[in-house]
């Protein structure tokens, strides 16, 4: 059976690696679906969540932030300044920060804030759907 070898990656670290059938991610062009044997692709990817299904039918999922999706030759490479782990995000520091982002961004309307709360907001759906 065809698999992606997959690695998700942050600014600071390998968050996973690993042999996937499937891989959903959002770009600036919209969702996108990988499966083995894709076109090569190289696209924004924007603040969200990324499915990872792998070969033994288990499905991963992480938030990410902006950043780069690329793949080539069965490869898909997740490049992202925060990625992390549903099963490792704290949901009550999570909506503590999407709170706070919100109260400062009404007094300011800060791109910082926004930024924060979008973040705050990909690790906050990442828990649920992998709930």
């Amino acid at each position: 059976m065809a698999s992606l070898q997959v690695e998700l990656v942050s600014a600071d670290r390998l968050v996973w690696s690993g042999e996937a059938s499937m891989i959903i991610a959002r770009t600036s062009e919209g969702d996108v679906g990988i499966l083995p044997g894709h076109a090569p692709l190289l696209s924004v990817m924007l603040d969200g969540v990324i499915d990872v299904t792998t070969v033994d039918g288990e499905t991963w999922v992480a938030a990410v932030d902006a950043g780069f999706l690329s793949v080539a030759d069965d490869r898909v490479s997740v490049l992202s300044e925060h990625a992390e782990m549903a099963h490792d995000i704290n949901l009550e520091k999570a909506k503590a920060d999407l709170e706070r982002a919100h109260k400062a961004g009404e007094n300011d309307g800060d791109h910082v804030e926004a930024l924060a709360a979008a973040w705050a907001e990909a690790r906050i759906n990442a828990v649920e759907k992998a709930r």
